[in-house]
Order: structure tokens, then sequence, then C-alpha cells
């Protein structure tokens, strides 16, 4: 049971520091619990998390409460979901609470307004960063239709404008469709022999 103790401390500080110390939202975060998660904890691997960022991506609200909701479960079921869930959300609870009494004084704050645009070009750099690794995850892995989706979603985003869920439906299709044919191909090879 101590382990156990053990594990469920260490979800929620890490969640709860990851969640207090990062700006950005969840395109920042990602990479931090990588980070946390798969090269110092060694909790899960690699390609687990990649899949965990895409689902939680891919799922109706904040990208970082769904990644630290899948990350609990996966390694430690539903009572880790919800250690997770806690220390994600707790830092920005007290932040918006601490910032809604002194609103009025940050709102016309020159010093702190040009904190928060230095903070955005932060932001856009980690956010570049996500992409270029993820990109050459994808890339790594020599797969021309993994490629051809990484380009065409990169194009229809910026360039037409098309909104994101469609790409993300579309993407998921494509996936599933590629899957699918690599289940009928193996069948056949099994059959024929």
């Amino acid at each position: 049971m101590k382990n156990k103790k053990h594990i469920y401390r260490k979800l929620f500080t890490s969640t709860f520091y990851l969640s207090a110390f990062t700006f950005g939202g969840g395109f920042v975060i990602i990479p931090l619990m990588k980070k946390k998660f798969v090269d110092d904890l060694q909790w899960i691997k690699e390609d687990e998390m990649l899949n965990l960022a895409a689902i939680a991506q891919s799922s109706p609200g904040a990208v970082a409460v769904n990644a630290a909701i899948l990350l609990g479960y996966r390694v430690a079921g539903i009572l880790g979901a919800l250690v997770t869930i806690l220390g994600t959300i707790l830092p920005p609870i007290i932040t918006l609470t601490i910032i809604s009494f002194f609103y009025a004084a940050f709102r016309d704050n020159i010093v702190v307004n040009s904190v928060l645009k230095g903070m955005q070009a932060g932001i856009a750099a980690v956010i570049a960063d996500v992409a270029l690794n993820l990109g050459d995850n994808v890339l790594k892995e020599k797969d021309i239709v993994f490629a051809i989706i990484m380009v065409g979603a990169f194009v229809a985003t910026f360039f037409l404008g098309i909104n994101v869920i469609y790409i993300i439906l579309v993407c998921g299709f494509i996936g599933a469709a590629k899957m699918l044919l690599q289940i009928r191909k193996i069948q056949k090879e099994g059959d024929s022999q």
C-alpha cells in the first residue's frame, strides 16, 4: 500500500508542479509531461505518451486536463486519474482566484502587460518546439501515409483555414482505414499459409 501512496503523491506533486509553472495551455504541458513521466520516472513509454497526447488533443475540453486524466489512469487507474485532475486544476484555480481580487490593478499595469507579452513569445517558441518534436517522431516512423497526413493537416490549417475539428476527424478516419487495411492484409497472409 505504501508504494501506491507514493505513486499517488508523485502523480499529484508532478502534475501540480507542471500545471503551476506552465504558461500557454495544454500544448506546452505535453512535452513537460513527456519529460517527467517518460524520461525521468519512466512510468510510460514515449509512443504511449504520443498516443495519450493525440487522444487528449482530440477530446473535448482542456488539453492539459485531458492529458492528465489519461496519464493518471494509465499509471494508477481511476484514483490516479482523479489525483492528476486535482493536481492539474488546482494551480489555475488558485491563480485565477488571486488575480480576480487584484484584477483592476493588473488590468492597467504596464509592467504586467509587458510580462504577459514576453510570455506570449516564449509560449510560441515552446509550441513550435513541440510541433517539431512530434513531426520528427512521425518522420522517424518512415511511413509515407503519416507524413502526408502531417503535411496535409498543416496546409489545411495554416493556409486554407479549415476548422481543426474537421481535420482531426479526417485524420482519424484515415488512420482507422490504414489500420483496417493492415489487419486485413495480415489476415489474408495468415489464410494463405
